[in-house]
C-alpha cells in the first residue's frame, strides 16, 4: 500500500473562519460590504504594531502600489536580493524601473547589506529587504545604509508573519511593508495581501491608488483624482482573515514547534544547516529549509528524487532571479546561484503530525547515511 502523501503546505481552517465567511457571503453587502475588511485591517495593525494597514488582493499588489507611491518610475533602479520569487521584481518592471540583483548572505539567505550599498547609483530609488522563508534581513545595517544615502528601505514580509527583529515585528521596520495571505502562508485568506506603514503621506497615497485613484473624502461620485489600481481584497476573503487573526498566536506557535523539531533532529547531521535565528530575533518559521554543505555532494535533484519516492512534497529553493530568461545573468552572485542546487524546503503545516515529520526526517537521514527518527 502506498504511503499517504505529505503536502509541503496547507492552510488551517476551522469553524471560526467558515462562520465568518458565510456571514460575509450572506450579509456582507450594501452598508456592510467593507465590514470584515475593516476588522481585518484593524486586527492586523494591532498585531503588527503599525499605524496604517490596507488589505489588498495580493502581496504583489501591495508592493506595486507602495513602490508607485514612492515615485518609482522609468529609468529608476531598485536594489534587491537575487534569491527571491519574481513577485517583488515584477512590480519594479511594471513601473518601468530596473531591479538590480545583488548576492545573499550564506547564513540567512537574505540580501547582503554591503553588496546592496555597493550597488547604489544616482538612479537608485529604493532597497527591498525580503525576509526569506521567515529568516530576517539585517535591518540595522540596511537602515543605516538607507539613512546615509537618503534611500527608503522597503520590507517584503510576505513570508515573515511572526518574525521579530530587535523587538519589532517584520514588516514594521521599513518605510512600508507588504504581506501575503496566499494559501501556503501561515495566515491565509486564499489569496490576498496587506500593505502596512507608519508614514501618513505614503498611506494616503496608497489608499487613493487602491481605490482606482479616488481620494478619501472626494465628494464627486465616480471622480478619480489620479490613475490608480484595483487591488482590493474582498469582504469574504477578509472574513476568513479575521478568523485567522483570532488564531494567529496558535498558528505561529505550531509553526515554530515544527521548525524546532526539524532543527533538533537535522542539524546534528553532518553538513546540514537550517533557518537561522540570530540573537534578538524570532524566526516566524514559515518555511523550514535545509541547506547541505557542498562537501556532502547532496543535490537538489537527489533530494527531489528521494522525497518523491516516499510520496512527500518538497519545494525547491528559489532560483536566482538573474537566472531567468527575462533578466541579465549575474553568476557573480555566487551564493544565490549555488545554494539552490543543494537545498530544499520541507513540509510544514499546522496539523502535521510527528509521524509525518519523522517520515521527512528519515528521508534526509537516509541521504547522509545516518540514524534518523524521533
Amino acid at each position: 500500500m502506498s504511503k499517504e502523501r505529505i503536502r509541503y503546505t496547507k492552510p488551517s481552517i476551522t469553524g471560526k473562519e467558515e462562520g465568518y465567511a458565510i456571514d460575509a457571503a450572506c450579509n456582507g453587502w450594501g452598508d456592510r460590504c467593507y465590514e470584515y475588511i475593516s476588522r481585518f485591517e484593524e486586527a492586523f495593525k494591532a498585531h503588527l504594531g503599525v499605524k496604517h494597514a490596507i488589505a489588498t488582493s495580493s502581496c504583489t499588489g501591495a508592493l506595486h502600489m507602495g513602490l508607485s507611491a514612492l515615485g518609482i518610475s522609468p529609468g529608476d533602479e531598485v536594489i534587491m536580493a537575487d534569491t527571491n520569487w519574481i513577485a517583488i521584481a515584477a512590480p519594479i518592471v511594471h513601473l518601468g524601473a530596473k531591479p538590480v540583483f545583488v548576492d545573499i548572505l550564506p547564513d540567512t539567505w537574505c540580501i547582503d547589506p554591503e553588496l546592496a550599498a555597493a550597488a547604489i547609483t544616482p538612479r537608485t530609488r529604493a532597497i527591498v529587504a525580503v525576509h526569506l522563508y521567515g529568516n530576517l534581513c539585517d535591518m540595522c545595517r540596511l537602515s543605516d545604509i538607507g539613512k546615509r544615502h537618503g534611500i527608503p528601505i522597503v520590507e517584503d514580509a510576505a513570508e515573515a508573519i511572526g518574525s521579530v527583529y530587535h523587538g519589532k515585528r517584520a514588516g514594521s521596520l521599513g518605510v512600508f511593508g507588504a504581506f501575503s495571505f496566499h494559501g501556503s502562508k501561515t495566515i491565509t485568506t486564499g489569496e490576498g495581501g496587506m500593505f502596512v506603514t507608519d508614514n501618513p503621506d505614503v498611506y494616503e497615497h496608497v489608499l487613493t491608488l487602491s481605490n482606482h485613484g479616488r481620494a478619501r473624502g472626494q465628494t464627486k461620485q465616480f471622480w478619480a483624482d489620479m490613475v490608480g489600481f484595483k487591488y482590493k481584497m474582498s469582504n469574504i476573503q477578509a472574513a476568513i482573515g479575521c478568523g485567522q487573526m483570532e488564531r494567529v498566536e496558535e498558528l505561529l506557535i505550531r509553526k515554530r514547534e515544527i521548525l524546532r523539531y526539524y532543527r533538533e533532529r537535522l542539524e546534528i547531521l553532518p553538513g546540514v544547516r537550517m533557518n537561522p535565528e540570530p540573537a534578538r530575533t524570532v524566526n516566524g518559521a514559515w518555511m523550514p529549509t535545509v541547506v547541505f554543505h557542498p562537501d556532502t555532494g547532496v543535490t537538489r535533484e537527489r533530494l527531489q528524487s528521494a522525497f518523491a519516492a516516499e510520496n512527500i512534497d518538497a519545494r525547491v529553493f528559489f532560483h536566482p532571479l538573474s537566472g531567468l530568461p527575462m533578466f541579465e545573468a549575474r553568476p557573480q552572485n555566487l551564493h544565490a546561484w549555488d545554494i539552490p542546487g543543494r537545498a530544499m524546503n520541507l513540509p510544514s503545516y499546522h496539523d502535521m503530525g510527528f509521524g509525518d515529520l519523522d517520515r521527512v526526517i528519515a528521508v534526509l537521514g537516509g541521504i547522509v547515511h545516518l540514524p534518523h527518527g524521533r
